[in-house]
């Protein structure tokens, strides 16, 4: 399968899932901390199933997610950058203080997934269903902003938090 990213020239493919590896589907902080992606292989969690685990304060920056179910997971003060979350169901995640920086949610489900305080630079959420969700105080660049302000599923309110969604963004209601 090819994968083109909006907004960037290449086009590239991802490798084959790496099915005998027994210990592939968990969560790992990088041993590197913040080393922006650098891992001594390559952290694929495609078509796994991780709803409701803990992985607050983990780095992990470079997954790949597509077909993945981490719904009700915690992510709080995580670290996601150059992060493929393309296609997953992360509904009713946290990320509250994390950082997500040049990651794409395309395709995926977000609905009551928490950002508050989060850190969201460069990330896309294309054809994602971001309805219920919550980025009160998020850190989102204008650019980013106006793309998901355009996002027809940004409505509704955060079943934990309360927030209305459109204006926790900062976009405001549509006349």
């Amino acid at each position: 399968m090819n994968y083109i990213f909006k907004g960037q020239t290449k086009t590239f493919k991802l490798p084959p899932i790496d099915f005998t590896d027994k210990n592939r589907c968990q969560f790992s902080s990088s041993k590197i901390g913040q080393a922006n992606a650098a891992r001594d292989k390559l952290y694929d969690l495609r078509q796994c199933v991780l709803t409701g685990q803990n992985a607050n304060g983990f780095d992990l920056s470079g997954v790949i997610m597509e077909k993945t179910d981490v719904s009700g997971s915690k992510f709080i003060e995580s670290q996601f950058s150059k992060a493929y979350l393309r296609n997953s169901k992360f509904d009713g995640a946290d990320f509250s203080n994390g950082i997500i920086d040049r990651a794409s949610f395309a395709g995926s489900s977000l609905k009551g997934t928490v950002f508050n305080n989060a850190v969201l630079t460069g990330t896309s959420f294309e054809d994602s269903d971001v309805e219920n969700a919550d980025f009160t105080d998020a850190y989102i660049g204008d650019f980013d902003i106006r793309n998901l302000c355009k996002n027809p599923t940004l409505k509704g309110e955060n079943p934990s938090t309360g927030a209305d969604t459109r204006l926790s963004v900062g976009c405001g209601y549509r006349k």
